[in-house]
């Protein structure tokens, strides 16, 4: 009797283990790892930048991953916070996984840190599968991208446990109702914390540090209501993700070129949930 292997479940189950590692390593270190996700665009690298400079301004010993399919660019932009930043090139590949962000950090990651913000690579689709073994996962979107934002990419927002406004001092300029977006959130992830932010004018500057530090001193992270429901309903694997990547990412075509046939043609797998998440779901 022939033995079916779903080969996309096991890659991501071993994601899931390496996350695992990853976050128990890193947190017996003292260090709380943030994934940031967005789409390109979004301004999630101008706000870190400014949320690097606060922390410094603060003490808070803090490090940055940048991830980018090409170019150094941001890496050079939060650099000039003062705090240690590292560019990642993923040579197409659309999202970091625990193993690379691992292998990255070895060596390089200064014992001290205690937040480490991985900025990720700029899509919402890829990266919200894979757990990087963080224990606060936020998602960013900007007023110009569109009140329905969440309910295109409802993986993405359904497994952050913080969503982030970007750009607000423009929102009265593109019309965006901030009340549509937030039932918006409500519907796909409801309960979570969604703040508005500006790095242009200041606006919400410091949330972000805040609630990644109150995580960091054993505060219990938002725990998404899809991924209690999916670790306890999905078969397969540990948390049954289903997974395959057959179409275009906001831009970045991921397919066999990659090394990956992932295939998100349909459910999306979420990532196991955050440190702080799990103790809420078992």
């Amino acid at each position: 009797m022939c033995r079916v292997v779903d080969l996309k479940q096991a890659v991501l189950a071993k994601n899931d283990g390496a996350a695992q590692a990853l976050r128990a390593e890193l947190t017996s270190r003292g260090t709380t790892v943030v994934n940031m996700l967005s789409s390109p665009g979004s301004g999630k690298t101008a706000l870190l930048e400014r949320e690097l400079l606060l922390a410094g301004e603060r003490g808070v010993a803090v490090a940055a991953l940048t991830a980018d399919l090409a170019t150094e660019n941001d890496a050079v932009r939060l650099a000039r916070s003062g705090a240690p930043v590292k560019q990642v090139l993923t040579d197409g590949l659309c999202h970091l996984e625990a193993v690379m962000l691992g292998r990255h950090l070895d060596g390089w990651l200064p014992e001290d840190t205690r937040l480490l913000f991985v900025e990720n690579v700029g899509n919402l689709v890829c990266p919200a599968s894979y757990d990087l073994g963080e224990s606060l996962r936020v998602v960013l979107a900007s007023v110009t991208e569109g009140e329905d934002k969440p309910l295109k990419y409802p993986t993405a927002f359904g497994l952050a446990q913080l969503v982030v406004v970007t750009k607000t001092d423009i929102a009265q300029a593109v019309e965006f109702d901030e009340a549509a977006f937030r039932a918006n959130v409500e519907r796909v992830n409801p309960g979570v914390e969604v703040v508005l932010t500006s790095a242009r004018t200041g606006e919400g500057l410091g949330l972000l540090l805040d609630r990644a530090q109150a995580v960091g001193a054993g505060a219990a992270a938002h725990t998404p209501v899809m991924a209690g429901a999916r670790a306890g309903t999905q078969g397969g694997g540990a948390d049954g993700h289903e997974h395959s990547h057959g179409h275009d990412h906001d831009g970045h075509t991921h397919g066999p070129a990659d090394g990956h046939d992932h295939g998100h043609g349909h459910t999306p797998r979420p990532s196991s949930p955050p440190a702080a998440a799990q103790a809420h779901t078992r």
